[in-house]
C-alpha cells in the first residue's frame, strides 16, 4: 500500500512534491491559501438538498429528477465512497417510477465549498452517466470546469487530513 493513498495513479514526481510538502508541513496551508478557512453554509440536509438542486437546474434540467440530497454520517472513507448516488423504482400502476437521492459524506460540512461542489457535481453526473466513462467526464467538466483540479486538490484536502490523525486511509478509486 502506498504512503499517500489518496493519491495512487497519479505520477511518482507529484508524488514526491506531496512528499516534500508533507515534510515541511506546509500542504495543508497551501490548501488554506487557495481555498479559504471559512466554513460554508451547507450544514444542514435541507441546505445540501437546495444547493443539489440548484446546480442540477442550471445544468441538468433534462436529466432525470433528483429527490433530495443529504449527508449520511454511514458513508465515510472505510467504504471507499465520498458521496452516493442511490436509485429507487417503485410500480405505480402500470408505470415504474424511478427517483435518485444523493447522500455525501459529513465530512464535507467543514471541507471547503468547491470540494463539496465538486462531489455534488460527480454524484449528479451519476443522474446521466451511470460509469466513470469519458462522457461522465465530460459532464462534470461542463457542470464544474475545474473538476479536475479539485478532484485533484480534494485528495490532496484528504491527505493532510490523514496525516493529522482525522481520517482514515484507504485508497479512492480514481
Amino acid at each position: 500500500m502506498s504512503d499517500l493513498p489518496f493519491l495512487q495513479g497519479y505520477p511518482e514526481h507529484l508524488l514526491e512534491q506531496v512528499r516534500q510538502l508533507l515534510i515541511q508541513g506546509t500542504l495543508g496551508e497551501r490548501l488554506r491559501r487557495i481555498y479559504g478557512e471559512a466554513r460554508h453554509g451547507i450544514q444542514s440536509d435541507r441546505t445540501l438538498n437546495a444547493y443539489a438542486q440548484a446546480i442540477k437546474q442550471q445544468f441538468m434540467e433534462n436529466a432525470p429528477p433528483l429527490a433530495g440530497a443529504s449527508f449520511d454520517p454511514t458513508i465515510s472513507l472505510t467504504h471507499q465512497a465520498l458521496g452516493l448516488q442511490t436509485q429507487t423504482t417503485r410500480v405505480q400502476g402500470t408505470r415504474l417510477k424511478s427517483t435518485a437521492h444523493i447522500r455525501i459524506a459529513p465530512l464535507f460540512r467543514d471541507a471547503p465549498e468547491p470540494f463539496l461542489r465538486m462531489v455534488v457535481v460527480h454524484e449528479l453526473a451519476h443522474l446521466k452517466e451511470k460509469g466513470h466513462t469519458k462522457s461522465f467526464y465530460q459532464l462534470c467538466r461542463h457542470m464544474e470546469p475545474d473538476y479536475a483540479q479539485l478532484e485533484f486538490d480534494l485528495r490532496l484536502y484528504l491527505t493532510e487530513l490523514s496525516t493529522a490523525g482525522a481520517t482514515p486511509q484507504p485508497p479512492l478509486d480514481r
